[in-house]
């Protein structure tokens, strides 16, 4: 490999032949960590492996190496013709060998861009036809970086690329380990990994490391409840990498098609998808934190939420009456439990039906929403994509309007296609069409004149179903029945959903399904601007790359027991690896029935999601915080109060993500990259720099373990207390602590005005790096630490009650830079924390539909 002083230039135009493999050479003596499948749509027989040229060697039963795998030098493309070009260079690639697909492409086109000293992005595409691109807003770049922290380079035959990081010659990519596919619904390549810490590719119930053993992740957006091993509600195929000297790399293939990607134990990674092109790019850090805003400053910075949004929130699917949901509003203010927002579920529509209300059990619903204003409350809604098709026409205005101008998603036929989902039969809004963006501001706007609702709560958008592909099935074609199907659940691609081969404006659903949620995201993120004309508030189940922009996202169905406890914490550490900072699991857990101890468990741990809100199905006992004995209450309204005065730091910490690309909620090993324990650390989860949270995760537990790297660690327990719970804070920056903040009346959300929230804790320090175990006292809160954070990361504006902004905000690359406050004097004294204001150029984006090259691109 080439060292660090050869020139970037030099190394693009670098061809390397394939030394002593003749055309057609087979070699067979592949080590079975090494093996890469053969057949990937079939189980193959000897026969049929060694036709397609392939090795065969049986294995033992259960996930292991395939029986039938490519022998070294296995031909595929052929590299020609590379030519420099003014952002990096290009070359033609030829099939020299015909594959056993159907659709093979014979001829592809390589672009390599150098866009960025820490960002190099390369795609493949047929240049003969023009195939599906994902509709995202990417960066465009003119020119290339002059100098870059990787180098490149090209095999020529069997074809393969090269990326390694150019200070020490590691290689972080490369994709001549296997042999390229491009069909016309298979596509395929595979490369090897620098280390077995691989982190991301959601969504799906995982640890934060994913195990490189044979394991196959699926991405195709499902409405699935949350179990390990299955594809869920949202699409993200990026991921993170962590090399053995402790730096840190990113790759992200910009593709929505369904997928497969696959690791193995080399370590090794196989992207397969079903459409679409390839297009890869890859960062170069070279620490987690720089990969991550490097991945955001691609796919956009997250919004940033109302203060208001970062208070607790209620809800359950049962609140059947605005007297019951009064009722519960005045249990938690008896109780003296803040709350910020409370949420009504499917009850409050008539007939199951979007922008409807039921006359009777809710015949006051606006009163009682324009009552909670009045007490300082937050109202928000669910409201499902699809619409009821079954009245009469003139008798419901959503489907009247919509089939009037368009906007639902057609059949093969060109008639809107109907499935079923809560209020029986149902079309489903194409946002992917300009016009249903229009249509869908109308419909919320109609709305919000009747019910002056703050927010959206996007469910079901997948996009569900009922029914299989529709009432009428699905056609009988490659699009319903691809050549190769992914894992995903069901084992149809209609599973669960809409038909693949349903027509959007911009594609078939098979090519668009994945961006279904981010697309209603994008409308309803922009509909509540134009209507409210203030920050929007959206939470949404299904997401894709490039969704936290728009949006925050709850993790769907989760049962309640201790497994999803400690699932939830992974999933929040990847959703802001993903650039959605804004995330949340439903504490106490949603399906089935919760206990005492681990209701108090999750809310403990749920004080420290960035999204907080309590709801369960109607079919489980209750799960509000006043439901429970007066013992549990205690502990409940400690974790509350311990939230509720740290919200200025957290509200700083989504100013940061969005003005600057950081996460909120991190795993240990993005601020300790250099400390491998930290790596596989996902019991455990930090606030930015400076908190750490170590909650209880199992039943009966007295006490709880931790990891504490190197450094000063103080005591939220209180200056001279033993360190006997679970609590501990690590010293930065100036010895500072100024996120323990205590607001006065009229300067925050409800839950802080009214008087509830204890002063803060004091700190004492203990030093060194130990694993750490505690005993909490009863049922206090679980394992917060806290770290000195400086004020020098804050905000220059006065701490004042939450004010929504005017409607402009800054675009997908514009973001506010803060100004800087002087850093706080060193020193273990608390300071008070400045925190922005709400109408300063904090707004999370307004151009959620711009047409480019005219067509309708995302973002």
């Amino acid at each position: 490999m080439p060292g660090p002083g050869v020139a970037a230039a030099a190394l693009l135009a670098l061809l390397v032949p394939a030394a002593g493999l003749g055309a057609g050479a087979t070699d067979c003596d592949v080590s079975p960590g090494s093996r890469f499948d053969c057949g990937p749509e079939r189980l193959l027989a000897r026969e049929g492996c060694e036709a397609r040229g392939c090795c065969y060697v049986p294995a033992g039963p259960g996930p292991g190496p395939p029986w039938c795998f490519f022998p070294r030098g296995y031909r595929s493309y052929r590299a020609e013709n590379v030519t420099a070009t003014g952002s990096g260079y290009t070359a033609r690639l030829r099939r020299v060998a015909a594959s056993f697909l159907p659709g093979d492409v014979g001829c592809l086109r390589l672009d390599v861009l150098l866009e960025t000293p820490a960002r190099l992005r390369f795609t493949l595409r047929d240049p003969a036809r023009q195939r599906y691109e994902v509709p995202l807003a990417t960066p465009r770049v003119s020119g290339q970086a002059a100098t870059t922290l990787y180098g490149v380079q090209v095999n020529e035959e069997p074809f393969g690329l090269v990326v390694y990081r150019q200070r020490s010659g590691q290689v972080l990519l490369n994709t001549t380990v296997a042999p390229l596919f491009f069909a016309d619904q298979f596509l395929q390549i595979s490369t090897s990994l620098p280390s077995h810490f691989i982190s991301g590719l959601g969504e799906h119930l995982t640890p934060l490391v994913l195990d490189t053993a044979w394991t196959r992740v699926t991405l195709w957006n499902r409405d699935m409840a949350p179990v390990p091993q299955v594809n869920l509600y949202g699409s993200h195929p990026f991921y993170l990498g962590m090399e053995d000297d402790g730096s840190a790399y990113g790759v992200f293939l910009l593709n929505s098609n369904a997928m497969d990607v696959l690791l193995q134990p080399s370590p090794a990674l196989t992207w397969r998808t079903t459409g679409g092109i390839l297009d890869f790019y890859v960062f170069l850090g070279p620490d987690p934190k720089s990969v991550v805003r490097q991945y955001l400053d691609v796919i956009g910075f997250p919004f940033m939420p109302p203060y208001w949004g970062l208070g607790f929130h209620l809800c359950r699917w049962g609140y059947s009456s605005t007297d019951i949901t009064r009722q519960v509003v005045a249990n938690m203010s008896a109780a003296r439990f803040p709350l910020d927002v409370q949420w009504n579920d499917l009850d409050y529509a008539d007939a199951k039906r979007d922008f409807t209300f039921n006359k009777r059990s809710f015949k006051d619903y606006p009163e009682m929403v324009q009552d909670f204003h009045r007490r300082g409350l937050r109202y928000i809604m669910i409201v499902d994509p699809g619409i009821s098709s079954s009245g009469p026409p003139g008798t419901y205005k959503p489907y009247d309007e919509g089939l009037k101008r368009g906007v639902f998603i057609r059949n093969a036929t060109g008639q809107p296609l109907i499935g079923k989902v809560w209020p029986g039969p149902t079309v489903f809004p194409d946002f992917t069409n300009p016009e249903t963006h229009e249509w869908w501001h109308d419909m919320v706007k109609d709305f919000h004149d009747q019910v002056p609702f703050d927010g959206m709560w996007i469910d079901m958008n997948e996009p569900s179903n009922f029914v299989e592909g529709s009432q009428d099935g699905c056609p009988n074609n490659n699009l319903e029945h691809p050549p190769y199907v992914p894992g995903v659940f069901g084992g149809r691609l209609q599973a669960g959903t809409i038909c693949a081969s349903s027509q959007q404006y911009l594609s078939s659903h098979y090519n668009l399904h994945s961006l279904y949620g981010l697309t209603e995201a994008i409308a309803s993120h922009d509909a509540l601007l134009r209507v409210r004309g203030t920050r929007p508030f959206v939470i949404s189940r299904s997401t894709f790359a490039g969704h936290g922009r728009y949006a925050g996202h709850w993790t769907g169905d989760v049962g309640s027991n201790w497994e999803q406890l400690y699932y939830s914490i992974p999933e929040v550490l990847l959703f802001n690896l993903f650039g959605v900072p804004l995330v949340g699991a439903d504490i106490c857990g949603f399906a089935g029935d919760t206990s005492e101890e681990l209701c108090v468990r999750w809310t403990q741990l749920g004080a420290f999601y960035p999204f907080m809100r309590n709801h369960n199905d109607h079919g489980a006992r209750p799960q509000e915080p006043y439901a429970f004995s007066p013992a549990a209450q205690a502990a409940m309204r400690s974790a509350l109060h311990l939230r509720y005065s740290l919200l200025p730091f957290l509200y700083t910490l989504f100013h940061r993500a969005h003005s600057a690309g950081e996460t909120v909620a991190r795993p240990l090993f993005l601020e300790f990259p250099q400390d491998r324990n930290t790596w596989a650390v996902d019991r455990q989860l930090m606030w930015g720099a400076a908190l750490l949270i170590t909650p209880v995760l199992e039943a009966g537990q007295t006490k709880v373990s931790g990891y504490f790297p190197p450094g000063t660690w103080y005591s939220l327990a209180g200056v001279g207390a033993p360190l006997t719970s679970p609590v501990a804070a690590r010293g930065l920056c100036c010895g500072a602590l100024c996120a323990f903040l205590h607001p006065t009346a009229g300067t925050s959300p409800p839950g802080l005005c009214s008087g509830l929230v204890p002063h803060p804790p004091s700190l004492v320090a203990i030093r060194g790096s130990q694993q750490w175990a505690g005993t909490p006292s009863g049922m206090q809160h679980p394992a917060p630490a806290l770290s000195s954070f400086c004020c020098h990361l804050g905000l220059h504006h006065p701490q004042q009650r939450a004010v929504d902004p005017p409607a402009s905000s800054p675009g997908h690359h514009q973001r506010p830079r803060p100004r800087r406050a002087h850093p706080a004097a060193a020193g273990a004294r608390v300071q008070h924390c400045r925190v922005p204001q709400e109408g300063h150029g904090l707004g999370g984006g307004t151009d959620t539909g711009r047409l480019r090259q005219g067509r309708p691109v995302l973002g």
